[in-house]
């Protein structure tokens, strides 16, 4: 068996990694790991930037004006 067959696969592309440059991504809640994944370098870095811009989006906020009602504090 070659080194090839034997390396673990990305968990994103498939593509066979080298342990010195995958890297590992591990969810965890309330100190329960939900998953884990090994990537390789481009497909980490790709799913930084889509951590990142979920992370950095807003929420929309709709606003609903409604002439009609009063709001009375006493």
């Amino acid at each position: 068996m070659s080194d090839e067959e034997e390396r673990e696969p990305c968990h994103d592309c498939g593509d066979p990694l080298t342990d010195a440059l995958a890297r590992t991504i591990r969810l965890t809640v309330d100190r329960s790991q939900i998953d884990s994944q090994r990537l390789c370098p481009e497909c980490f870095a790709d799913w930084i930037d889509r951590y990142d811009e979920e992370m950095r989006a807003e929420p929309e906020e709709t606003v609903i004006e409604d002439e009609e009602s009063e709001i009375i504090v006493d």
